[in-house]
């Protein structure tokens, strides 16, 4: 039931980085399920991952591994999720390291291990292992569509978004950047996405490129929510090959985080656009509020009410539910008389009440749409937020009341 309807877009190769992806029959017999990425000597690799305490198995294991070593390989699973599974959950996501490493003749610490679907069951960690020489086969530049495809779980279509921008300075060359991502219930990462794996051909050193990721991660994966609730496996891959010897440093930094913050904005709104049983691609945006966390505060209680979700969901401009919530959220001394909110640009609260040109008409012709925008001013301050969100329907409990069978 995704929003949008929009195809998968055009992938650029990143040189560098090679994608293979296969059927392990993880959960489902012939469904791809299994993907491994190579990357190049010499890359630069960033990540971050979910703040749950409860973190997945896998998600251990990567902490470790890049304390360690650089990465070489990411290998990621769907279907299970290898979380709350104790000591064998970590035995089996080491020993999947293990098991590609000897094959591909690095270390262990070089690989990253993945999992995403079902909490608390154990990782079929044969049927994984049986499918390892199928993904090195099937290693390719060329690799990102069925990749998207194969990181997929209740997701209704693959996510990616890719683009090549010249830097100033360095004609003829271009920087390449490539990006797919999963996710579309328990969406709220405080971090990262579901999964996410980023790669760029330029060439940035591990200091640079985990600030980029932090700033871009902040600014997308960290402004989205479907559902308020926070995965075990929350992960976001960034790798830098070089390949294209285009040098980011101080001077090109800027430059470089803004091409690199539209494909995470995109990946991170794909999200949105396919949450569980959505029909409505929601923006939250909060104006002259006194600072980012009083702007967020607003944004996050709007957009995670059930009553304005459930609302969303109808079509039904029932305004005094985003009233509430924005009273609710939590903010110190709010004059309420200054606050103005409108839903696609007609005017419905104004000086603590109903604004005096609002009728229900206009309300409901402004809730139909398929992509509606929440504009609240609270005219306190200086600070804007945005904050993307879905409505809440019958179909995402029936996803999620089902999701086991």
């Amino acid at each position: 039931m995704a929003t949008g309807n929009k195809p998968f877009p055009k992938m650029h190769p990143v040189a560098g980085f090679a994608l293979g992806t296969t059927s392990a029959g993880i959960k489902t017999p012939g469904r791809k399920d299994l993907v491994l990425m190579q990357i190049q000597p010499q890359a630069s690799v960033a990540a971050l991952f979910t703040q749950n305490a409860f973190c997945a198995a896998p998600v251990v294991v990567c902490r470790q591994h890049l304390s360690t070593d650089v990465p070489r390989y990411l290998l990621v699973n769907t279907g299970n999720a290898n979380a709350g599974t104790g000591e064998q959950g970590l035995v089996d996501a080491q020993r999947s390291c293990q098991a590609l490493a000897e094959r591909q003749g690095v270390s262990p610490q070089q690989v990253l291990p993945f999992s995403t679907g079902v909490i608390g069951e154990p990782l079929p960690i044969e049927k994984l292992l049986a499918a390892l020489p199928a993904a090195v086969d099937a290693l390719a530049e060329e690799g990102w569509a069925d990749a998207a495809d194969g990181i997929l779980t209740t997701d209704t279509c693959a996510k990616g978004a890719s683009l090549q921008y010249q830097p100033i300075g360095t004609e003829p060359k271009v920087v390449t950047i490539t990006g797919i991502s999963k996710g579309s219930g328990m969406i709220k990462p405080n971090m990262a996405t579901m999964l996410g794996f980023v790669a760029t051909d330029a060439q940035v050193d591990s200091e640079l490129l985990h600030r980029a990721l932090r700033l871009v991660t902040n600014k997308s994966f960290n402004r989205i929510t479907v559902d308020s609730d926070t995965s075990t496996n929350d992960s976001i891959v960034l790798v830098a090959t070089g390949a294209s010897t285009v040098v980011i440093d101080e001077s090109n930094f800027e430059e470089f985080v803004s091409q690199l913050e539209k494909v995470f904005i995109e990946l991170a709104q794909a999200i949105i656009r396919d949450g569980e049983g959505a029909t409505k691609f929601v923006s939250v945006v909060v104006d002259s509020a006194v600072n980012s966390e009083e702007a967020l505060k607003v944004a996050y209680t709007v957009a995670e009410s059930p009553l304005v979700k459930t609302a969303l969901a109808a079509s039904d401009a029932n305004w005094g539910r985003i009233l509430a919530a924005v009273g609710r959220a939590g903010v110190d001394n709010l004059d309420v008389s200054k606050v103005s909110i409108s839903l696609n640009e007609v005017l419905i609260v104004e000086r603590g009440g109903r604004a005096a040109s609002y009728s229900e008409a206009a309300g409901a012709q402004a809730m139909a749409p398929e992509e509606i925008s929440i504009s609240i001013s609270l005219n306190r301050g200086n600070t804007s937020e945005t904050v993307w969100t879905t409505d809440l329907t019958y179909e995402y409990v029936r996803i999620n009341a089902e999701y086991r069978t």
